[in-house]
């Protein structure tokens, strides 16, 4: 399975793995590739830099690190994946996270959340509503 973390999750494995709950056991099965969207590494650097979201190290040492432990590959946000966007509903005012969603829409990916709204739409989620 190809799955999508979205940025809560992510740090939740980074920091505080038994928020995942069952969860855990899937982002360790290795017959599943993890992926990184660009849109959490933008959301990651702009919640660090105004203060929201402390790190142990910067950014930009601290997001490659997290990813090779994981043994996450990056996605790149691409034009098409900004504009699908503009047709989604909006059940999210979140923009990092209706790319992801639109990520996950085009590459046909399944996206891990702690978010319940994701539900809201046409796409595969698997939920980890942590503890």
């Amino acid at each position: 399975m190809r799955l999508l973390l979205d940025t809560q999750i992510l740090l939740w494995a980074a920091s505080t793995p038994e928020r995942l709950g069952s969860g855990a056991g899937i982002l360790e099965d290795t017959a599943n590739r993890i992926l990184i969207s660009a849109a959490s590494a933008w959301e990651i650097a702009i919640k660090h830099s105004i203060g929201r979201l402390p790190l142990p190290e910067s950014p930009d040492r601290y997001l490659p690190e997290l990813m090779r432990r994981l043994g996450a590959e990056p996605i790149a946000v691409e034009q098409a994946h900004a504009l699908a966007v503009a047709a989604l509903p909006l059940h999210h005012g979140d923009p990092f996270d209706r790319l992801l969603i639109a990520q996950a829409q085009l590459l046909d990916l399944t996206l891990v959340t702690s978010d319940r709204v994701f539900g809201e739409y046409e796409v595969d989620v698997l939920p980890c509503w942590g503890r």
